[in-house]
């Protein structure tokens, strides 16, 4: 059985990924999580993560990490990874990658924590463009392909590489125009969704770096976490 180390649940939107994809598509592994130490998580992960990161897949002792390397393992040993149409599975891939390459100002600006509510400082700037870039994105695919998902009437891996924004858009209130406004609800629905939420909420541990980053990004109004 396949071995999926992952780091908070509350934090991690690389993790996210794998593990909603493998859940959905009920692939079977074992999940173990390793909470992000305070300072530099390298040393920790390093024990089972070659790049000292997580994700990172362990297949009968053979170790696949970042999650766009995992998801490409996973697709070449299960079906509905990815669309089996040839045009429809070239939109995906390439989300998927302009997902895991870019977004840098709405990764920086809005870091995962799923229990939190944060009233943003005013969006101008890079973080905007990458509000109106994902939505641009969104109601491309769901045009394309008639949803409900992006790259058709099943979930695959685009879908869990967008999961983490849908948590975002959750915590910090971001809007999208058109179809896409409607698309991280329907992620947040989706039971595996659910199971990692209230699997974040429980959580007790904090970690400095992330909780600060938080805390830049605007003024917590509500933190619906379990007390640490």
């Amino acid at each position: 059985m396949y071995v999926l180390h992952i780091g908070n649940k509350n934090y991690s939107s690389w993790s996210l990924r794998p593990w909603l994809l493998m859940r959905v598509l009920d692939i079977p592994f074992e999940e173990r999580l390793t909470p992000f130490p305070t300072g530099s998580s390298f040393d920790v992960y390093r024990q089972f993560s070659p790049n000292g990161r997580v994700p990172c897949l362990v297949d009968d002792g053979w170790a696949v990490w970042d999650s766009l390397s995992i998801v490409e393992y996973l697709a070449e040993r299960h079906q509905g990874v990815w669309p089996a149409e040839a045009k429809a599975r070239a939109w995906a891939r390439s989300a998927a990658a302009e997902m895991h390459s870019s977004f840098t100002a709405m990764r920086n600006d809005c870091p995962m924590s799923c229990g939190v509510r944060v009233e943003l400082s005013p969006v101008f700037g890079a973080l905007k463009h990458d509000i109106f870039r994902m939505g641009d994105l969104w109601n491309d695919g769901l045009a394309r392909f008639g949803g409900p998902f992006l790259a058709g009437d099943r979930f695959g891996a685009v879908d869990a590489f967008f999961a983490p924004i849908a948590f975002r858009a959750q915590s910090y209130g971001l809007t999208f125009e058109g179809e896409a406004a409607k698309y991280p609800r329907r992620l947040l629905d989706l039971p595996a969704m659910r199971e990692w939420y209230a699997a974040g909420l429980a959580e007790r541990w904090r970690e400095p770096g992330h909780e600060a980053e938080v805390q830049a990004a605007g003024a917590i109004v509500e933190d619906l976490r379990a007390t640490a």
